[in-house]
């Protein structure tokens, strides 16, 4: 019993000893030296916001179709005798070209009638007008006989009064000055004929000259010429065969212009009109929609889908659509082309033919607005480098996105830095070592301005 008390002790001892040592070893060891963790500095490429001349632009989709498309019809019928022999489909022919000829005896045979019922007509009043001068001469002489008559008249009822002559010789000399009288009043009577009739004869001149002028033109339309320089389409007829008049003879497209009627998103007509002040302007004026067009002064650039970078044109706007397409939610912008044909480079640049699809960019003036780089923008919010060199994530108000491109109504204030690179983790305060984006803010720059190949480079 004595023996286990003692073991107890030494254990207790043994115990206390042990504890008396490690709270000696926790009070006496130096405290541990704590570091001051923080966040890596994160480096960045950053560009300085700045207003900018930016050109707002949109693009839209449509198929080429010629300015100009003539459908030859026959206006007279008959049997075709000629063709030319490059009035083939795709053949192109200059203006003026006698491409097709219908048998014109038959109307020659008409033109040569014609004539001859006119010549008959003029020769008609011809011997009428010398009719009507011989007249006037024998009235000039009738009047002539009449004074001299009526004079002897006189003479003769002189000498009778004084009873020399019998009353005979009076009354015969006084039946001469009546029939001289009845004889000028024919005369008179006959030449005031002459004017009805002339001016009868006159009219059939004119109709009979109407008529062989409307010969001579259904004539003339049985040769059919090119109106203007042409690419041939269809082609309907033959040689030998007959026509009747109305019948479609061939297609012929013209080749001095093209037209693409491009259907461009409402959504991204508007910022084509940004930063632009307009007057009032009265549409139901012809002027009214021409003031339009002109104050915008949109650029259209024309390049084909699927083609070579060398094939594009410069285009002109023309019109605007009439109404908005309901199904797409698209307005039609008319652009023409000039020269399609010309500068074609085999392989990479082709003419621009009926059908081709091409996308049109139009592009506005140059304005300067607040521009930032799409890839900036993050839901609405953009990183900005505060002057401590920290991340600060900030809410913008963006007017219109336009490709790469941002445009910002407010939130930023030019001179700021703006992260374009990414970021990770994204913390409010996260300090930055901010890199010049030299390189990428020059091609922004002239993107901006409508450089397509810098577009092309900021958008790879």
């Amino acid at each position: 019993m004595k023996n286990i008390l003692q073991k107890k002790y030494i254990l207790l001892l043994i115990v206390a000893v042990a504890v008396a040592m490690v709270v000696f070893k926790v009070k006496t060891k130096p405290p541990i030296a704590h570091e001051d963790l923080q966040y890596p500095v994160r480096a960045v490429e950053v560009m300085t916001v700045e207003k900018i001349p930016y050109r707002s632009h949109a693009t839209g989709y449509g198929n080429v179709e010629p300015r100009v498309t003539v459908k030859a019809k026959s206006e007279v019928s008959g049997k075709i005798v000629y063709i030319h022999p490059q009035l083939r489909k795709g053949a192109s022919l200059p203006k003026g070209t006698v491409v097709l000829r219908i048998e014109p005896t038959t109307f020659e045979f008409s033109l040569e009638q014609s004539k001859a019922g006119l010549s008959g007509i003029e020769s008609s009043l011809r011997q009428l007008e010398t009719e009507e001068e011989n007249t006037r001469v024998l009235l000039a002489i009738m009047r002539k006989n009449l004074a001299v008559q009526e004079k002897e008249y006189q003479r003769i009822l002189e000498i009778w009064q004084k009873k020399l002559v019998a009353r005979s010789s009076v009354d015969a000399e006084e039946q001469k000055v009546l029939q001289l009288k009845q004889q000028v009043a024919d005369l008179e009577g006959k030449l005031r004929a002459y004017e009805s009739r002339k001016a009868a004869l006159q009219a059939q001149i004119k109709q009979s000259q109407t008529q062989v002028a409307q010969t001579r033109d259904t004539l003339g339309r049985t040769e059919i010429s090119l109106p203007m320089d042409a690419r041939i389409g269809e082609v309907f007829v033959e040689k030998g065969e007959f026509t009747a008049a109305g019948a479609v003879l061939f297609e012929a497209l013209g080749t001095d212009a093209v037209e693409i009627t491009a259907e461009l998103p409402t959504r991204l007509f508007r910022p084509l009109f940004a930063n632009q002040q307009h007057e009032r302007i009265d549409l139901n004026r012809p002027e009214g929609l021409w003031s339009i067009l002109d104050s915008i002064d949109l650029e259209a650039r024309v390049r084909l889908v699927g083609f070579p970078e060398a094939a594009h044109w410069q285009g002109k706007l023309l019109r605007i659509g009439e109404s908005i397409d309901p199904r797409r939610d698209t307005v039609s912008l008319v652009v023409r082309v000039d020269n399609p044909y010309a500068r074609v480079i085999p392989g990479e640049r082709p003419p621009l033919l009926r059908g081709m699809f091409a996308a049109v960019s139009f592009y506005a003036p140059p304005r300067p607005m607040l521009v930032i780089p799409r890839k900036s923008v993050h839901e609405g919010r953009v990183y900005v480098v505060r002057e401590d060199k920290r991340l600060e994530i900030r809410v913008v108000d963006i007017l219109y996105r336009q490709g790469q491109f941002v445009v910002v109504k407010q939130g930023l204030e030019e001179g700021e830095n703006i992260v374009i690179s990414d970021v990770i983790p994204v913390i409010e305060g996260l300090p930055l070592k901010p890199v010049p984006a030299q390189d990428y803010v020059r091609k922004f720059l002239a993107a901006a301005r409508g450089d397509e190949s810098a577009i092309r480079e900021i958008e790879k």
